[in-house]
Formats: C-alpha cells, sequence, structure tokens
C-alpha cells in the first residue's frame, strides 16, 4: 500500500500544474535522473525510449511491463522528487492490462503515468472510447492502490503521427481531450504539435493542462508558457545528447588519441556522491 511520502509526492506533482510550466528533461536511469534532479528539476519523468536504449532494446514497446517498473524503481530511489513514469500504450491492449500496468509503476515508486492513444492492434491510435475505458481502468487502479492523487498525463499521437488529414487534427484532439478527462486524465500530452497559434487554441478548448514535447527547433520555454501551456517535457532528446557525446569522446580518443570531449564531465566525487544515500 502507499505510504504517506508517497502520497506527498503525488500531491506536490499535482500542484506543479497548477500555475507556470513544469519542464521535465526526461531521464531513463537512475543516474540520469539523479543528475537532472541536481539541475534543479522540480520532478522527472522517465522516457521510454532511453530506457529502452539503455537496456538494449527499441522503443515502442520493446520491453516488458516488469523491465519498466524495474527501472522506474531504480529511478525513484534515486531521488527525492516526484517521478512520474512513461508507460508507452499502458504494455497490454486491454484496459486490465493498463491496470496491472499501473499498479506495477505505483508499487515501484511512481506518482505519475503517461500513457498513449497509439498501439491499438493492427496499428493506429485506438479510438476515443477504447482508450477512455484503459483510462478508467488506470485510475481506477490508482485508487485501488490507495494513490487517488497519480497524475494521468494522457497522450494523444494525432499529430505525431499524422492521423486524419490534417484541417481535421485540432478538432480531433479536442474532442479525444475532452473524452480523456471524462474518463479520469489529468493533463494532455501533443507530441509532434509545436506550432504556437494552434496550441494556444488547443489550450482554450480543453479542461486539461497541455504538455507539449520541445527540443531542438522547437519554441523556448517562455514562449510555450506564454500561449498556455502547462508542461513541457524532452522525450528522448536529452539520451539522445548523452549517447551522441558518448560517441564523439570514442570517434576523438580512437581517431586522435586526445580527449577533449571530456572536458566537461562531471566531477567523479559530485557524480558518486549523488547516490550517497
Amino acid at each position: 500500500m502507499v505510504d504517506k511520502a508517497q502520497q506527498a509526492k503525488a500531491e506536490l506533482l499535482r500542484s506543479l500544474h497548477g500555475n507556470g510550466v513544469l519542464v521535465l528533461p526526461n531521464a531513463w536511469d537512475a543516474g540520469s535522473a539523479a543528475v537532472i534532479a541536481a539541475a534543479g528539476a522540480r520532478a522527472i519523468a522517465t522516457t521510454s525510449g532511453g530506457v529502452a536504449w539503455s537496456m538494449g532494446r527499441t522503443d515502442g514497446h520493446g520491453l516488458s511491463r516488469d523491465e519498466m517498473a524495474d527501472q522506474v524503481r531504480r529511478i525513484a530511489r534515486a531521488v527525492d522528487v516526484p517521478v512520474t513514469a512513461d508507460i508507452e500504450g499502458g504494455y497490454g491492449p486491454t484496459p486490465q492490462d493498463v491496470a496491472r500496468t499501473v499498479e506495477a509503476v505505483i508499487e515501484a515508486g511512481a506518482v505519475g503515468v503517461n500513457i498513449e492513444d497509439s498501439g491499438a492492434p493492427g496499428g493506429g491510435l485506438f479510438d476515443a472510447q477504447a482508450q477512455s475505458e484503459r483510462l478508467s481502468a488506470a485510475r481506477a487502479a490508482a485508487d485501488q492502490a490507495g494513490l487517488p492523487g497519480l497524475m494521468i498525463n494522457v497522450r494523444t499521437d494525432v499529430f505525431l503521427f499524422g492521423i486524419g488529414e490534417p484541417a481535421g487534427r485540432l478538432d480531433d484532439v479536442i474532442a479525444r481531450a475532452g473524452r480523456y478527462a471524462q474518463a479520469g486524465a489529468d493533463s494532455l500530452f501533443v507530441p509532434g504539435l509545436t506550432d504556437l497559434e494552434t496550441l494556444s487554441l488547443l489550450v482554450k478548448s480543453t479542461p486539461l493542462p497541455v504538455n507539449a514535447m520541445a527540443g531542438p527547433g522547437a519554441p523556448t520555454v517562455a514562449e510555450f508558457e506564454a500561449v498556455g501551456v502547462r508542461r513541457v517535457s524532452l522525450g528522448t532528446a536529452v539520451a539522445q545528447a548523452a549517447y551522441a557525446l558518448a560517441q564523439r569522446a570514442a570517434v576523438e580518443t580512437l581517431t586522435a588519441g586526445t580527449y577533449g570531449t571530456l572536458d566537461d564531465a562531471i566531477d567523479y566525487g559530485t557524480l558518486n556522491g549523488f547516490f550517497a544515500r
């Protein structure tokens, strides 16, 4: 059963969506989570892609439920701030699958989840009714686990995967958001949408706080905040940058025999100290 500390973290995570913008540079393991928390992050969000790569798998349900939950447990133990877990499509198509996944990550220490509406049998997105049933199951599982404050961030991939005619995508997202809110979602994540004018219309048309995914070429956090976006996450971008740095350091050493890429590395003692808990 959930203890008071975990309940308090759930309340804190929820409160962070109340005003301003919550910035989430996504983590993929305990080390990245500790570094991001030390940088001042008020919460840690995991990235399914980063977690999968760190375990030698592909993104997109390349991990099992238990493998993802185990990594969430390591991350939650490494930091004192709230952790919200990317559970992809719930590791199965049925509401029961989603419920089991929510139970697993709550037991691992998460106080929020990110669940997407892609991954339906046969490909594509779950329709709004099916996804609503899955969200209702997630909410019921959280209640049963003793964490009614679990923050459910529902991701819709209408823009990310270019579902339907471009002119109708915003209306589709707005309609889905209304259904998802009724089913128990607390916030709305729309990766693939960075156009500020469209985001402004979405913010005004849904009761849910809107989460945008940022990265190179995207508007700044301040620009997102100015149109009403309440949460900005980086998805796999930080993990990609970290792996790029590892590759550059390896190439430099293997070719030039020098070590300049490593000049700005975190001091050994500082990094080791993050885990002296």
